[in-house]
């Protein structure tokens, strides 16, 4: 049995900015991506809405710092076999970093927190695959308009330069924006059919990954 566990946001939780709810549990990215790969690879979603890479935001519920919480979840699922990571779109929040170096720094560090983990009982560190969430775009919404506006031209920069962090780092990469868009509608989710898109797109990777 093979374990992938994917870190993300909102959509990785499964955000619906149509209904203002969440989207049923077989239209989540990782549910396409678990039912392609079979019964042979188990894929946890451990997906938090306002998450960002390493960035504190004292206007959520919970902890949305992706980097303080990160080594506690490795430790929870370990051993792993491949950890995706989805994740840089709230940094672009307005207040919290808001830019592309700023999240591209992030990404980085939680690259460096799984490479030198310490895993334990002899288990081998997971592959990790580098996500580049879709481009965020205007939209009229006032509350999401306010937040992320400003933030247009530093998130389409996200792709080239988590392009780059994956070679630096010794990651795979794959472009999320490739295969599916952000919705009009509150400028950074996703409606059912692109985030489906994203399960279908990534799969050929996560296999190659894995070796399948």
């Amino acid at each position: 049995m093979k374990t992938v566990l994917v870190y993300g946001d909102s959509l990785t939780w499964g955000y619906d900015p149509v209904n203002l709810g969440r989207h049923a549990y077989e239209d989540r990215w990782t549910s396409v991506l678990q039912k392609s790969l079979g019964h042979g690879v188990r894929v946890i979603a451990e997906g938090l809405n306002g998450r960002t890479t390493a960035y504190d935001d004292h206007l959520g519920d919970c902890d949305r710092n992706g980097a303080r919480l990160l080594p506690s979840i490795l430790a929870t699922h370990k051993p792993i076999d491949l950890v995706i990571l989805m994740l840089g779109t709230n940094d672009l929040k307005r207040g919290i970093q808001g830019t592309a170096i700023g999240a591209t720094s992030g990404l980085k560090r939680l690259v460096k927190l799984i490479q030198h983990h310490d895993w334990g009982f002899s288990f081998e560190g997971p592959e990790i695959l580098i996500v580049s969430p879709p481009a965020i775009r205007e939209t009229a919404d006032a509350a999401f308009g306010a937040m992320f506006n400003r933030s247009v031209d530093e998130g389409a920069m996200l792709a080239s330069m988590y392009s780059d962090a994956a070679d630096e780092t010794g990651c795979g990469f794959f472009d999320a924006g490739s295969v599916a868009e952000t919705t009009p509608l509150d400028g950074i989710h996703l409606d059912a059919e692109n985030t489906r898109a994203i399960g279908r797109g990534i799969e050929p990777v996560v296999r190659m990954m894995l070796g399948l």
